[in-house]
């Protein structure tokens, strides 16, 4: 994938993200702040002060999450951003990390 390609697919996924955070923010499902930083990275405050950054890492060609219960690197598969640890889905791993550090059960589209 060259790099054009990578962004633009990247920058996607970042916006839909986004927009899923922020419905379980409208929701109330969620007390946690979001805001889109400049390069492609996205910070996600929790009310316990924890934070959670999703970036993408253009070197790489993947999109990165740096939680409390570690760091995670996803690929674009063609269809889904996966884990080439284990195949897990970025959106799955992304509701795992917000349900730990919020304390609430978190549910994202895992669609996309």
């Amino acid at each position: 994938m060259d790099e054009q390609l990578f962004l633009t697919v990247a920058d996607a996924q970042l916006g839909r993200i986004e927009t899923a955070l922020e419905r379980l923010i409208d929701a109330g499902e969620a007390d946690i702040d979001v805001e889109q930083k400049a390069g492609g990275v996205m910070e996600i405050e929790c009310a316990n002060g924890s934070k959670i950054i999703i970036n993408r890492h253009s070197a790489a060609r993947e999109i990165w999450i740096a939680a409390r219960s570690g760091g995670y690197h996803f690929a674009f598969d063609g269809g889904a951003w996966v884990a080439a640890k284990d195949g897990s889905e970025l959106m799955k791993v992304l509701a795992r990390c917000l349900s730990e550090q919020t304390g609430a059960v978190i549910a994202l589209d895992h669609t996309n």
